[in-house]
């Protein structure tokens, strides 16, 4: 890097290099905990902070200064290319994704269209690249993966049991792997681009697959899946997969060609590296754990860095979101914990 003021150590942990401390980010970093934000949303939806690039961009930013975490995550949601295929999604406040055309039938499936980043996301590629010139850590950005994205466009919502989602799936696997197809093929080009704009890593998420058993996921989405982190692995860049309530697919993943193996707080580090896992790890305190009193906190962090450092490739992070309640100075005080506690 020719700024010697950049910080890398994210980048290094992803490719098993070494570190002098454990990087760490948190998933969710960027809103709903913090005041400053609270503030923006008052103002503006997700949608409008996410169409201006200077506002998205501070928000982005805002918890790399805060917290002096060693990574950026854009700030978007995993809808946010859907319109561009002719899905009409809006992002319901204390509901979350609502589709209004959920698909139905192959049909459907059929009429879905292409998206081009550049006149479709301009917006997007836009922060990236202002981002590259604001920041000294690398920025993450990513995509919803096809398995999750589908489970949206067939519930018309989020869902508990994803039931109709499945039962398409099985019902209609030729319409389910064309879908499957054309929502690979839009992760492909959107996060191509992502990396042509600045983007140094990128997440894939895969929130819901967890609902699938073993066989099914290697039926049903393990192909597309399997593709996209091929064609994505020409780019470069580390790729980190993460799903919740997935530990039962971690073997699956360390198939695929990507860096990183984001885990939630249900497996353990050490049980993920004994079941074979040889890619880096993310992860992975329960975010529940950061209302608690802070002794609690640094014992069961101290628990995940110890386990986590005895291989190398090793990133800090929360087995799922920041929720809102949780207090900004918990998560300032926390980076501060696990660098001290890491540094060589």
């Amino acid at each position: 890097m020719s700024n010697p003021s950049f910080n890398d150590m994210f980048l290094r942990a992803c490719r098993k290099e070494s570190v002098s401390h454990v990087p760490v980010w948190y998933m969710r970093q960027a809103g709903r905990s913090q005041p400053e934000y609270r503030e923006i949303k008052e103002k503006y939806s997700l949608f409008e902070i996410t169409h201006q690039p200077e506002l998205c961009a501070y928000v982005t930013k805002l918890p790399v200064d805060q917290y002096n975490n060693d990574a950026a995550i854009l700030y978007k949601d995993i809808m946010t290319p859907l319109p561009a295929i002719g899905v009409d999604v809006e992002i319901k406040s204390g509901i979350g994704p609502v589709i209004d055309n959920p698909i139905r039938s192959k049909q459907d499936v059929e009429k879905l269209g292409e998206i081009d980043p550049v006149s479709d996301v301009p917006y997007v590629l836009d922060t990236i690249k202002l981002l590259r010139e604001q920041l000294t850590v690398p920025l993450i950005s990513f995509s919803g993966a096809p398995f999750t994205l589908a489970s949206y466009m067939i519930e018309g919502g989020p869902s508990k049991n994803y039931n109709k989602t499945k039962a398409f799936m099985y019902a209609e696997p030729e319409a389910w792997y064309l879908l499957m197809e054309k929502l690979g093929d839009m992760t492909i080009t959107y996060v191509k681009e992502q990396i042509k704009a600045g983007a140094q890593a990128i997440q894939i998420f895969d929130s819901w697959v967890g609902t699938l058993n073993v066989e099914d996921y290697r039926t049903f989405v393990k192909p597309i899946m399997s593709r996209i982190f091929t064609e994505l692995a020409e780019e470069n860049v580390p790729l980190i997969m993460f799903g919740v309530g997935a530990s039962h697919l971690l073997q699956e993943w360390n198939d695929l060609s990507l860096n990183v193996i984001g885990l939630d707080w249900r497996m353990p580090i050490r049980e993920a590296r004994a079941k074979g896992v040889s890619k880096t790890v993310q992860g992975n305190l329960d975010p529940a754990i950061l209302l608690a009193p802070w002794d609690v906190i640094e014992g069961r962090t101290k628990e995940i860095l110890d386990a986590g450092m005895e291989t190398p490739g090793f990133i800090f992070n929360l087995g799922h979101g920041v929720f809102p309640e949780v207090n900004p100075d918990t998560l300032r005080r926390l980076t501060a914990f696990v660098h001290e506690y890491t540094s060589k």
